[in-house]
């Protein structure tokens, strides 16, 4: 079983799961430079080419949003590799260098903010140490594994491939790559290891020269959106030995640059043995990479590249990247012990991985529907549950490009945690969600520090971040709020899906009160009951620029009111009193501001910008129902956003968000076309990625999102229809509550939601 997984069994079985994953096996006939295949565990993930490995970065490029270059999306990444630039002297100030002071209900405040101008396609103004704390600590690919054959003098030219076939089986993460170059059939399979960060490679050649492949490392890179740096092979250094410690030759021949190097300038280096160890030293970051597999040469070819040699049909090797792996036979006694195994293994274990994960939690089957837009839904549900289990359900938050790309740096954002894996509890599948929630008690101390700061009690959590908790400087994600009720929601998910488990209770009951404690102090009491008051910036971020006056977003509101009342009744669970105030604020926040019969998205002018996130329709979907929220009147807007909102200037998980209104409001009329509107931003590419733009061309909140969404949708939730296992028609109540004519839904396993 794979890191987290949750048995299946007393499942009552109404679902052909074998026959549901299958049907959306995924199957690549070319290039497709916008949809590669990967194959990862949630802490490890390595994005592949047509050849099955990263033979062509080139071919799947991802362009910089600032014009820092162009990267690609073959990364190679896992949660623990993190690297920092050390910061030149203009730049070494700290985030106390780049604070403003904003008057707040509590006082005047220092906030981190940005000084200089930033938009999603330009910046500029900023200070050498806002640029700094940007680009740093910032996600590293660590490594590039390309083919190689002795009788090329490079890594395949595209033109050259032909009869390309690729296919992902699903049941067991095993890609198989079949295409001819050079005149001869290749074969190469492709796993990654359920829990280890480690990948098996199996390649088969018609007989001819040798073949094998290529490891290309780069340093550390602070654009926006590429994870390496070719451009500066002298600040880092790459070592090769062989298990035994001794070195292996150092090569002469040129560095491989950005792409997947080059068979020349092989030196004499360690002949065939057990395997090999490469060092790398990024100034303070280290770690090791592993090469083991039979009959295998190891040489260097470049001052950071290897080449690693088979036979002449081909060869088998698992690659395993190993963290804080520093120089010295001692340490790679250490890491021999714990070596993965041979590909058979590997690839046998992936397949049981993946079987363990599908047999596990919920289910869907949507094969009996009438509805023609049935198969597409379906093949998301799918491929989302893959892809949120390779990329989101690791150690950390994720980055909303997971582990294949750097946007953001590779920095993850906590306002998105909730979208991508609140589903995972729902799904049935608690533990891949607790693993990234423990996340939150290794920063708890920098939380409680920054709300010390602020004048408040409790803990409050940052927006953009990386596994130092720090907080980024930017003009939106220190004053956001929608993040703090996350830890509170999140928890209580794992307290419904393992009702009978007090160690949910004991374990969480801290994270949930110091959330809850700063939640409870920030409102500002005036006469018209409790506010959340500026500065501020709502979940919808065109109100940026207002953040000094902006007032009462409907969203956070609500999310408030329902949240406190939840941390509460943890209080009692934990068997502490209760405390009164946290109800008392909960329920005297003001209304959010109704305009027009409809429900605005903050209560102060300009009152809703009809672009990007539709946020106020969280208020009822994303959160239970409150005595805050009036249906008819959510009803009404929901029509009214449906009727004439951007939805091009729309996000992923706006979608699913919206569906899940339509879906509490007894609209199973409305909930799956809103969830599969035709917009660009709610297109899923061949490999199930959530397409946003060429900059931004996978969004995992939109696959994550998707599933909350149909959690919803087919498991309904506390108190409401479609809490039982089945098969539901036409929206026939108690089957599956957000679907309605000419859907049949077949589904078990669903935990139901608040």
């Amino acid at each position: 079983m794979g890191r987290g997984d949750e048995a299946g069994a007393g499942l009552r079985v109404t679902v052909d799961r074998e026959a549901v994953v299958a049907r959306h096996r995924v199957v690549v006939r070319g290039i497709l430079g916008q949809s590669p295949l990967a194959v990862g565990n949630g802490e490890f993930a390595f994005t592949l080419d047509v050849t099955g490995l990263q033979s062509l970065p080139g071919r799947y490029p991802l362009p910089d949003r600032y014009g820092q270059g162009t990267g690609t999306l073959l990364g190679t990444m896992a949660q623990w590799g993190w690297h920092s630039v050390p910061p030149r002297p203009e730049q070494a100030h700290g985030l106390a260098s780049v604070t403003r002071p904003y008057d707040t209900a509590h006082g005047r405040v220092d906030y981190v903010d940005l000084g200089g101008s930033l938009s999603a396609t330009e910046q500029s103004g900023l200070t050498a140490s806002e640029e700094w704390l940007r680009g740093n600590p910032h996600r590293l690919d660590l490594g590039r594994i390309g083919l190689w054959t002795a009788d090329a003098d490079g890594p395949p030219d595209p033109a050259e491939l032909s009869g390309v076939h690729q296919d992902l089986d699903l049941a067991t993460g095993i890609v198989t790559s079949r295409f001819r170059w050079r005149g001869r059939r290749f074969t190469v399979r492709t796993a990654a290891h359920p829990d280890r960060d480690a990948v098996g490679i199996e390649v088969t050649a018609r007989d001819g020269p040798p073949v094998g492949f290529t490891l290309a490392f780069p340093y550390g890179s602070q654009a926006w959106g590429n994870a390496a740096d070719w451009s500066r092979p002298e600040a880092h250094r790459t070592t090769l030995l062989r298990d035994d410690g001794s070195a292996g030759g150092d090569g002469s021949g040129p560095d491989p640059g950005s792409g997947s190097g080059s068979g020349s300038g092989v030196t004499d280096g360690p002949g065939p043995g057990p395997g090999w160890r490469v060092e790398r030293v990024l100034d303070a970051t280290r770690y090791a990479v592993r090469v083991t597999g039979p009959g295998l040469d190891a040489r260097r070819t470049g001052p950071h590249h290897v080449t690693v040699r088979g036979g002449p049909a081909g060869c088998s090797a698992v690659v395993e990247f190993v963290r804080d792996g520093a120089p010295g036979p001692d340490a790679s006694a250490a890491r021999h012990e714990g070596a993965a195994d041979g590909t058979g293994q590997l690839f046998a274990a992936s397949a049981a991985g993946w079987g363990s994960f599908w047999a596990s939690g919920a289910a869907v089957d949507l094969s009996g529907s009438t509805d023609g837009r049935a198969p597409e839904l379906e093949r998301r549900i799918v491929l989302s549950q893959y892809l949120t289990r390779v990329h989101c359900a690791g150690s950390t938050p994720p980055a909303e490009t997971g582990l294949t790309a750097n946007s953001w740096r590779g920095k993850f954002h906590l306002e998105m945690h909730w979208w991508h894996a609140a589903h995972f509890a729902a799904w049935g599948r608690p533990g891949l969600l607790e693993r990234g929630l423990a996340w939150y008690e290794t920063i708890l101390p920098a939380a409680r520090a920054t709300a010390r700061g602020q004048r408040l009690p409790g803990a409050r959590w940052p927006k953009q971040t990386g596994p130092d908790g720090e907080e980024t400087p930017s003009d939106i994600g220190p004053f956001l709020l929608w993040q703090q009720p996350h830890p509170i929601h999140l928890a209580e998910l794992l307290r419904r899906a393992r009702p009978d488990d007090p160690g949910v209770v004991e374990r969480w009951a801290p994270l949930v009160l110091d959330t809850a404690a700063f939640m409870a102090a920030l409102p500002e009491h005036t006469t018209r009951g409790f506010e959340l008051a500026p500065p501020l910036v709502p979940a919808q971020e065109s109100y940026a620029a207002d953040r000094r006056g902006m007032r009462n977003p409907t969203f956070e509101l609500a999310y408030w009111a329902w949240a406190l009342r939840v941390a509460d009744d943890w209080r009692a669970r934990a068997g502490l009193p209760r405390d009164g105030r946290w109800r008392r604020i909960a329920a005297r926040l003001v209304r959010p501001r109704v305009r027009d019969g409809v429900y605005a998205a903050v209560d102060v002018p300009p009152y809703t910008l009809r672009t990007d996130h539709p946020s106020m329709l969280g208020a009822l979907g994303v959160v239970p129902r409150t005595p805050l929220v009036d249906p008819a009147t959510m009803e009404r807007t929901l029509l009214s956003v449906l009727a004439d909102w951007d939805w091009d200037s729309a996000w992923g998980w706006d979608f699913p968000m919206a569906a899940m209104t339509a879906t509490r409001l007894g609209r199973a009329d409305l909930a799956p076309g809103v969830l599969l509107l035709d917009r660009p931003k709610n297109h899923y590419l061949p490999n199930g990625h959530n397409r946003q733009d060429d900059s931004l061309p996978l969004y995992l909140p939109g696959n994550g999102g998707l599933l909350a969404a149909v959690a919803l949708m087919a498991g309904g939730w506390e108190g409401g229809p479609g809490t039982a296992p089945g098969a539901a028609r036409g929206g026939v109540p108690g089957g599956a509550p957000g679907f309605g004519r000419g859907w049949t839904v077949r589904h078990e396993g669903f935990v139901p939601l608040p």
